[in-house]
């Protein structure tokens, strides 16, 4: 089956926002609110097991049975709008770069014709301030489906939110490649029936990713080459194209 489109993450996969981009909004954000949370390198490491912004704030008081108050889901929809709000300035201020071979490979994909997507539990805010800060003001426009946030009841691992994309894309799996940074984001492409390149984080390295297409340290740029933690770069040291379309084959 020929390639058709390629389906991107965003945290970690278009650029690596988590440790110092989401995880610094939240201590800003509980900090704000009097709370006495306070989430450290290693301890958001593991909070990332959770996919979604409000799941994880959920999760982290139940874990830690921090006390809930009577309007405890209203205070969490209020908190991560505080903190989407604080994660957008930090996206504004530049200090979050896309990741290497990101921008190389979407204009190679545009310019060959293949169809690009964004497949994220990120809220659509966070995806269109990344790409028009990090990436280009107009790159939004690079994507023929934004797929983010709320519009699926089941976030990764589930594969919710790569049917919808595709879907909206009028393709079929075999068409499609994924690229994912964590095992919450392989399980979902592997489920919606998607093979998979992964670029690992240091979150993510140790992650089980049986089954990938091929695992790199990130994409690669000519003149940096990027390191094959597993499966076969037929000889190149950066991503293209054409190699993509050899691990979808």
């Amino acid at each position: 089956m020929t390639l058709k489109a390629i389906l991107f993450d965003v945290d970690g996969t278009l650029a690596d926002t988590e440790r110092d981009g989401h995880r610094i909004a939240f201590n800003q954000t509980f900090e704000a609110f009097g709370l006495d949370w306070h989430w450290d390198v290693e301890l958001y490491g593991r909070l990332l097991a959770v996919t979604g912004g409000k799941e994880r704030i959920r999760h982290y008081v139940d874990q830690f049975d921090k006390e809930k108050p009577s309007n405890f889901d209203e205070l969490v929809s209020e908190i991560h709008r505080e903190k989407t709000r604080r994660y957008g300035e930090i996206l504004e201020s530049g200090k979050i770069p896309m990741r290497p071979g990101i921008e190389r490979i979407l204009k190679e994909a545009m310019a060959r014709n293949l169809k690009l997507a964004i497949v994220t539990t990120t809220t659509p805010e966070n995806v269109t301030t990344l790409l028009k800060c990090s990436l280009s003001p107009d790159s939004e426009k690079w994507f023929d489906v934004i797929a983010a946030g709320d519009i699926v009841p089941a976030k990764k691992p589930a594969p919710d939110i790569y049917h919808w994309a595709m879907e909206r894309l009028g393709l079929n799996p075999e068409s499609c490649m994924a690229v994912e940074d964590s095992e919450n984001g392989f399980r979902a492409s592997r489920s919606a029936g998607v093979k998979a390149l992964i670029t690992v984080t240091d979150y993510t390295k140790d992650q089980d990713f049986e089954g990938a297409a091929a695992i790199l340290s990130d994409l690669g740029e000519p003149g940096s080459p990027f390191s094959v933690l597993k499966g076969e770069a037929h000889g190149k040291t950066h991503a293209d194209i054409d190699l993509f379309e050899r691990w979808h084959a």
